[in-house]
Order: C-alpha cells, then sequence, then structure tokens
C-alpha cells in the first residue's frame, strides 16, 4: 500500500473504533464531552506515534521470542512521559481522565499496531500508520464525545448551541447514553460504508461497460 492508503486504512477502513470496536474502555469513560475525547486521543495519538517509530526502527534487533514484553515496555515509556507531560502543563485535564492515560499501556490497538504493523514495515510507512490510525482513534473519541455533550447540556466544546433554556439530558452523560449514542453513530457509519461500497461498484461496472463497448465495435 502506498502512504495515502496506509493512511485512509487506519483512519476510516479499519478504524479501531467504528470497525475494529477496540478501545472501548476510554471511548466509553471519558467521552463525556468533546475536548475530553480530544485530549484523551492527543495523548493516544502521542504514544502511538511513538511507540511505532520506535519498533520500527529496532524491528531488527528485538528477538522474536521477546517481541511482546519489548513493545509493551516501549509503550509503557511513551505513557509515562504523555503522562508527565500532561500532569505538568494540564493538571486539571490529567485529573480528569485519571486512570485512562495509563490503561493506554494496555490499549490493544497500539499493541496491536506495534505488532502488526511497525514491526513488519519502514519507519516511514509506521509512522503513516500511527498518523492514521491515532487521527481516526482521536476523531471516533470527539464524535461521540461531541454526541453526548450536544444532546446532554446543549453544548459542544464548551459552547452553548441550543440555548440557555435547553434542558441537560443527563441519560446522554451517564453511561447507558455512551452506549446509546454509539449505536447511532455505528449505524450511520455502517450506512455511509455502504453508500461507499455501492458507489464503487457502480463505477467499475461503468468502467467494465465501456470497456466493452470499443471491443464490440472493432470486432463488428
Amino acid at each position: 500500500m502506498n502512504k495515502s492508503e496506509i493512511f485512509a486504512d487506519g483512519f476510516w477502513h479499519n478504524n479501531t473504533i467504528f470497525a475494529q470496536l477496540l478501545g472501548m474502555c476510554p471511548l466509553l469513560g471519558v467521552t463525556t464531552s468533546a475536548e475530553n475525547g480530544f485530549w484523551m486521543g492527543a495523548a493516544t495519538l502521542l504514544v502511538l506515534t511513538g511507540s511505532n517509530l520506535v519498533v520500527s526502527m529496532v524491528r531488527g534487533v528485538i528477538p522474536k521470542n521477546v517481541r511482546i514484553p519489548s513493545y509493551i515496555t516501549i509503550i509503557a515509556a511513551f505513557v509515562t512521559i504523555v503522562g508527565m507531560a500532561m500532569n505538568a502543563w494540564m493538571h486539571e485535564m490529567y485529573l480528569i481522565l485519571g486512570l485512562f492515560i495509563p490503561l493506554i499501556v494496555v490499549n490493544c490497538a497500539i499493541l496491536g499496531r506495534a505488532e502488526a504493523f511497525a514491526s513488519k514495515n519502514s519507519v516511514s510507512d509506521a509512522l503513516m500508520d500511527a498518523i492514521g490510525v491515532g487521527l481516526g482513534f482521536t476523531f471516533a473519541l470527539v464524535l461521540l464525545g461531541g454526541v453526548r455533550e450536544l444532546f446532554g447540556q446543549g453544548e459542544f466544546f464548551g459552547f452553548n448551541v441550543f440555548g440557555e433554556s435547553y434542558p441537560d439530558v443527563l441519560m446522554f452523560i451517564l453511561p447507558p447514553g455512551a452506549f446509546i449514542a454509539l449505536g447511532f453513530i455505528l449505524a450511520a457509519i455502517n450506512l455511509i460504508n455502504r453508500s461507499i461500497a455501492s458507489r464503487a461498484e457502480s463505477r467499475a461496472q461503468a468502467d467494465a461497460l465501456s470497456k466493452d463497448i470499443p471491443a464490440t465495435v472493432e470486432a463488428q
């Protein structure tokens, strides 16, 4: 795959949340607002980028029988760095995200990308994969957090959208609202993917038909 295909695969076609349904703990735990989702996604993106780069650079040095513990150690190092930086410069957000920052170490998506992609591809491809997967994960968190914040409090990134008279709908802020909102988002994503697939199939059929017509004319 070229760089654009690697990015598109990580961001949309093989999205960590929408396609693989991984990383559910941070998705459902911190997405009470779009801002929380954004910073959780940003932290995950930084860890994923750093770990993918390092794993790709040392992939020929790490023995196969200790590769998983080595990958976890590399990921844990970047999680520690990101956690300390957030604690120093974004202390309030660090307290909000709480335990979910250290839990990035055991995020299946990050370890999976290290094992399935970074350890088998070049540094540039590993970087593009990390950016695509990380931005796709961040997009999913911001989308769910934004939906819950919008319908739960009438706000988006703290800006009032529906006016002061909008009544708070606590269901969307509470955990059950996360599952309900995620279900509707996944349904919308599936409809979009079906529409894209249908259009691609129609274009392929049209292209095949346009190629058959000149051949038929020449044969006559």
